[in-house]
């Protein structure tokens, strides 16, 4: 910039440095040739004076054209790297925007997977829910064959063995165990057959974890006695409900099944 002020300086001090030397020639008058017949030195000053200044011109101009061009050079570069660096902004600017989009992507997609843990653990729920409702079992005293039970001195544990149904597998046929897979409400029902005695009743009595809950009794001398009984029981999970031969009692059973132990939920709680 100080390079480019100085130029119309000089120019301008050239120019009238021109200007008064013509003023100097046309006021002073040319001297006569001398007795050696040579032109005097302020004639010769006159003309290489004017020659000089031309050439610095000559050689400013020139300077000044290439800076020119070089400023335009300098300018051009200044105006790419202006757009590049416009260019890196709006790449920053879209990257800040795909950054953010992928962020609630991201977001979205947790909450997707979320939800989706959900719903299969609904599902689940759902299935172990439905498979536990359906509880139902029935079984006969005898797996086969005929036969009489007891009496005994004191009470003794029934295992019913040929099983009828035995819907979510709640009823042991070898320990003759129903166990509660869910807390829910119960129902069962006690069929007893046995013949005749005037010494000996027929009877089965339920029980829940030990507990006496009812009796199914019948005596009478002769013919056949037949009675039954039945509760709905509150059961929680792993609570267990059997039945026992009544001590100084007999229970009868044969392909008819006659004597029978059955239960099923009636509804979760």
């Amino acid at each position: 910039m100080e390079r480019t002020m100085c130029f119309p300086l000089l120019l301008l001090i050239c120019s009238l440095s021109t200007a008064q030397l013509q003023s100097d020639n046309d006021i002073v008058p040319h001297p006569a040739e001398s007795q050696g017949g040579e032109p005097t030195n302020v004639s010769e000053h006159q003309q290489t004076c004017p020659q000089d200044i031309h050439a610095v011109l000559r050689e400013m101009s020139a300077s000044l054209a290439e800076q020119r061009v070089e400023t335009r050079h300098l300018q051009r570069e200044n105006e790419a790297q202006t757009a590049k660096l416009k260019e890196l902004e709006l790449q920053k600017t879209e990257l800040e925007r795909l950054k953010q989009e992928l962020q609630v992507q991201a977001a979205e997609l947790i909450a997707v997977r979320a939800r989706s843990n959900v719903t299969d653990n609904q599902v689940e729920a759902l299935r172990r829910d439905a498979e536990v409702k359906q509880v139902a079992f029935s079984a006969s005293l005898l797996a086969s064959g005929s036969g009489t039970i007891g009496p005994f001195n004191t009470q003794t544990n029934l295992v019913f063995r040929f099983v009828f149904s035995n819907i979510g597998n709640a009823y042991n046929p070898n320990t003759g165990f129903f166990i509660a897979p869910v807390r829910g409400a119960y129902h069962f029902e006690v069929y007893v057959h046995g013949h005749g005695h005037p010494s000996h009743a027929s009877a089965a009595a339920l029980f829940k974890n030990g507990e006496h809950v009812c009796i199914a009794y019948e005596q009478q001398p002769s013919g056949g006695a037949t009675s039954s009984n039945g509760a709905t029981l509150l059961l929680e999970v792993g609570d267990v409900v059997f039945l026992r031969l009544w001590q100084n009692t007999r229970i009868y059973d044969d392909e008819n099944h006659p004597s029978t132990f059955s239960g099923h939920l009636l509804f979760t709680m």
